[in-house]
């Protein structure tokens, strides 16, 4: 059981403690937000209920990567992870940092502040094309599953891909699901009382 979703922060934003692990996301818009935060980007993984909004030194990350204007930024790609050692307000708390980015040809140097007086260089890696899934026929997949965990499985490997939960086979699915459930249920003989 997979349980990303039962450590995410109760939260109206992506937050660092989120990223248990390293993230890619595809962004999806970016909308301006109140002065405090600026910038709302809209991933494919968060949706516009918790936009990611990015520190000045993500942004300036980004904007050395790929300019200025935000409308390009759509349709592209970042890894996102938890850097531990982002300080605020003199604490060391954890802040959200790029790893790659989708649309460079090679690794560039960021320079992050770490105080006025000092900063840290960081390699930012190119983010490779995401490798397209081997065309399949889901219908019969589904079709050829002789248990309900087996659905279920399957169905989670699709819904995985953005675009590949059709209704097609939303319909494949309920069907399926009714006759697994049919196939399961003990047959009553005759004389059995009803």
């Amino acid at each position: 059981m997979d349980i990303s979703n039962a450590i995410i922060a109760k939260s109206d934003q992506m937050n660092a403690i989120d990223l248990a692990q390293d993230v890619t996301v595809t962004i999806l818009d970016v909308i301006e937000g109140p002065k405090d935060q600026p910038v709302h980007i809209i991933t494919d993984k968060y949706g516009p209920s918790r936009p990611f909004k990015p520190s000045v030194t993500v942004l300036r990350d980004v904007a050395q990567a790929w300019g200025l204007d935000s409308g390009v930024w759509v349709g592209r790609r970042l890894t996102l992870f938890n850097d531990p050692t982002v300080v605020w307000a003199g604490q060391e708390v954890g802040g959200i940092r790029v790893r790659a980015m989708s649309h460079i040809d090679k690794a560039f140097e960021a320079k992050h502040a770490l105080s006025r007086t000092k900063s840290k260089k960081v390699m930012i890696q190119p983010l490779a094309d995401p490798v397209q899934d081997v065309v399949r026929d889901w219908p019969t997949e589904i079709d050829a599953t002789t248990t309900t965990a087996a659905l279920t499985a399957l169905y989670q490997q699709i819904r995985q891909i953005p675009g590949a939960y059709t209704d097609e086979l939303k319909t494949a699915f309920t069907d399926r699901g009714a006759a697994l459930k049919v196939t399961a249920a003990p047959e009553q003989t005759e004389g059995d009382a009803v």
